[in-house]
């Protein structure tokens, strides 16, 4: 009769009939529970102490405190108490009343065995998956901050303080920075200490869907909808639901999406693609852009209704090269992630591999520096990283130091990728986030040559 997986589970049984408590009594420790009776609501508060009680059963009709009265104490005392009421036929209306205010169920006299025995299995379930419920929650509020943003200089204090000061409401954020930054994990962080943390985060990357499938990506469609649509989908917003739309390369939306996106902020509705139905979602929106909005506002490619709806609580992400102290932090920490996943006991990065790195003016960001220590991991000897295990223009960046004109930047990075991908344009392009065409463009303008 009892959940072999929940230990003696106790009942505490409140009626003011002997006959009742007694013969109740006996049949549910006949089946290995822990009884204990009480005549009264008195009687009973003083139980409660003795607690945790996996199940309450509560009599409507007592002198004195009455079963509905005791009933709201209980509570008051042990949120997650499990009470069945009992009651006389003349009394279903109270038990009804009862149930609104919390109860599991109710039994009415004379009170069937079976019918009991029943609902407090019932019960048990209950309780047991409000337990794992509650248990899963605190392990979800565990793991999804595990991948916080990491940083001890000035600038990624304030990123973060602002990251989880605003995570508190449901206020829009626009996250600005330049790409490879980490636009995306300060999104994360943020759903990650909000309210909506038990819900998903879904995030699209709208400059890498072409306008032609964005409307579909973004809101689903039904099938027929247009050639290829064989069935219904759900679409980003209807996905993110109760929790957090992520809307990265915002600033590559085009004019008619804007219109369509600004009206889905501001009702939470919209109808998939070749549908009728109106759909409600509640989410929240974060969005990240590392392109100049203002000025694309007043060219007159970005609403500027649109940007003022976006654009409610800005944090802006600084470039490593602005925060240089965080990157023997996040060097350590991708030596400790790459060790891990490829098995190897690479455990440090030798002083002047740290100086050199340091030194380096990481136009690719973070985002470079994870696959340079990546690159650096397959080739390192145990214990540590040495420079020669670098990159081999970035090794070569102590002898010969990079200008930090904009274009030097550029112009060094770019020969850094090709070499490392051995000149592969189509995987260098996408490292630079930046499509072949111009990534063409690009060498020629600097008469990069491959050796």
């Amino acid at each position: 009769m009892t959940d072999t997986q929940q230990p003696t589970p106790a009942v505490l049984i409140v009626d003011d009939e002997f006959v009742v408590r007694d013969s109740l009594s006996k049949w549910f420790r006949e089946d290995g529970y822990r009884v204990e009776t009480a005549e009264d609501a008195t009687h009973a508060l003083k139980l409660m102490s003795a607690g945790p009680w996996d199940v309450i059963l509560l009599d409507i009709k007592m002198p004195g405190i009455s079963g509905l009265e005791l009933q709201k104490r209980l509570v008051e005392i042990d949120k997650e108490a499990i009470i069945i009421m009992i009651t006389a036929f003349a009394s279903v209306e109270s038990a009804v009343q009862a149930l609104k205010e919390g109860a599991f169920d109710y039994v009415t006299k004379p009170v069937d065995p079976d019918h009991l025995s029943h609902l407090v299995r019932n019960a048990l379930r209950q309780k047991k998956l409000n337990d794992e419920n509650i248990r899963l929650r605190q392990h979800i509020s565990t793991i999804s901050v595990t991948d916080e943003l990491i940083g001890d200089s000035a600038p990624m204090k304030k990123v973060i303080e602002l990251a989880k000061t605003v995570a508190k409401t449901d206020t829009t954020v626009m996250i600005r920075g330049e790409s490879g930054t980490g636009k995306e994990l300060v999104a994360r962080t943020i759903h990650a200490h909000s309210g909506r943390r038990f819900f998903p985060i879904i995030a699209v990357n709208c400059g890498a869907v072409p306008e032609s499938l964005l409307e579909s990506e973004l809101f689903g469609h039904e099938r027929g909808a247009f050639t290829g649509a064989q069935h219904r989908r759900k679409g980003k917003f209807e996905m993110a639901d109760g929790g957090t739309i992520f809307l990265d390369e915002v600033g590559t939306i085009g004019s008619k999406m804007q219109v369509q996106l600004l009206r889905v902020l501001e009702s939470k509705q919209f109808t998939r693609v070749g549908g009728n139905e109106t759909i409600k979602s509640d989410f929240r929106v974060i969005c990240a852009t590392n392109r100049d909005l203002e000025q694309a506002v007043k060219e007159g490619i970005f609403r500027e209704d649109l940007y003022y709806r976006l654009n409610v609580f800005t944090i802006f992400v600084p470039p490593l090269r602005e925060r240089r102290n965080d990157i023997p932090i996040l060097a350590t920490y991708f030596v400790k992630k790459y060790a891990a996943a490829m098995n190897k006991p690479v455990t440090e990065i030798s002083t002047d591999t740290l100086d050199l790195l340091i030194r380096y003016p990481w136009p690719g960001n973070v985002r470079e520096l994870e696959n340079v220590i990546e690159r650096a991991m397959v080739l390192a000897k145990p214990p540590s990283i040495v420079q020669t295990d670098l990159p081999f223009q970035l090794a070569d960046s102590k002898s010969h130091p990079t200008k930090d004109t904009l274009s030097a930047i550029e112009c060094h990075h770019i020969e850094t990728v090709l070499h490392r991908t051995g000149w592969n344009i189509a995987r260098s392009a996408d490292i630079l986030d930046i499509d072949r065409a111009t990534l063409y463009n690009k060498i020629a303008k600097y008469g990069l040559k491959k050796p």
